[in-house]
């Protein structure tokens, strides 16, 4: 009898111990939240290589638009609707036009999180091409390249060891932390990526090396996967959140570059880091937050390295709307 009473007892304590606790997280799923962002979504690359002229690296630009996005989410159902706000942030005489088309799908699951990333950018041009063109000056420095285009398919996988480091928590729209939460996490991805041009070498012909082939190739490609280990963390203190994630680890790559001849296809290893960070004000009716993500790419081909780098900035602001909830009235009872 003394033993079940003391079982008791040490239950009822521990039970009042975790009410004192606050919860990890406040889910907003019953609540109608409506948000807009606007980002920006760039995706240099750099080919480095012993050029003619001294030159070490070509540095390829797009003229990105700015993209401004619509959402709506209510318990499990969720819509957002995309489109640009301006022709392009960079001179088109200089940079030219750039076409974007970008697909994501992400999904939430206990520790997995899971998203599928998606996007091809046709247009590019040479950054201070004058240098090495005689046929461009100054006040016109940029080779443009209008068949010139990337591409990016990645699936990854998140496994986070802790059961409250959830992804919609950690975005800040459809839920908020509510104290500190950290962890470490493995990730598995799976990607696809590399430049084309349509038109002919991506590498222009005055600093083409006849010794090598694979600097007048006019596609530079790559398939990798690998598991990246890594650290996140989140924590929210007087409604200001600051959450996000950094792992840094290495993949195996299938790369390839295709001349007009055939494709030359090697096997090695590559660099990648993987970094999200999301701060901001979150309090129960509104938030307003900025959302950043860093994922980098690069193929190796000995003395010619290809490095792209994929980038997403938002600024994102939102209410949260409560259900309305019917009050009956009371008619009056008729005999």
């Amino acid at each position: 009898m003394k033993s079940l009473i003391l079982i008791s007892l040490l239950a009822f304590i521990g039970q009042v111990r975790a009410q004192d606790q606050p919860t990890a997280i406040h889910d907003f799923k019953n609540q109608h939240v409506i948000y807009a962002d606007l980002g920006i979504s760039p995706a240099p690359f750099n080919l480095s290589y012993s050029f003619p002229n001294e030159i070490s690296k070509l540095k390829y630009k797009n003229n990105f638009k700015p993209i401004l996005g619509l959402s709506y989410a209510y318990k499990w159902f969720s819509m957002r609707i995309a489109f640009p706000v301006l022709p392009g942030v960079r001179s088109t005489e200089k940079y030219g036009k750039s076409k974007q088309f970008a697909l994501g799908f992400d999904y939430n699951f206990k520790r997995l999180y899971t998203d599928l990333d998606f996007r091809i950018i046709q247009g590019y041009a040479i950054k201070n091409a004058y240098t090495f063109d005689s046929s461009l000056t100054v006040n016109n420095p940029n080779k443009v390249f209008p068949e010139l285009g990337s591409l990016n398919l990645a699936l990854n996988l998140w496994y986070f060891n802790h059961d409250d480091f959830k992804m919609n928590a950690l975005q800040g729209r459809r839920a908020h932390f509510e104290k500190q939460v950290h962890t470490w996490y493995l990730k598995g991805t799976l990607n696809y990526f590399g430049a084309t041009n349509e038109s002919g070498a991506i590498i222009p012909s005055p600093l083409q090396d006849e010794a090598q082939s694979k600097t007048s190739a006019h596609v530079y490609s790559a398939l990798d996967f690998g598991i990246i280990p890594g650290y996140a963390y989140a924590n929210r203190k007087n409604n200001w959140q600051i959450s996000g994630w950094a792992g840094l680890g290495p993949v195996v790559q299938s790369k390839f570059y295709t001349l007009d001849a055939g494709i030359q296809g090697f096997l090695g290893l590559a660099p990648r880091y993987d970094i999200r960070l999301v701060g901001g004000y979150s309090n129960n009716q509104r938030f307003f937050l900025l959302a950043a993500n860093f994922d980098n790419k690069s193929i190796a081909f000995n003395t010619l390295a290809y490095k792209q780098y994929f980038y997403t900035i938002r600024l994102v602001a939102g209410i949260r709307i409560p259900p309305k909830t019917s009050n009956p009235t009371n008619g009056r009872q008729r005999n």
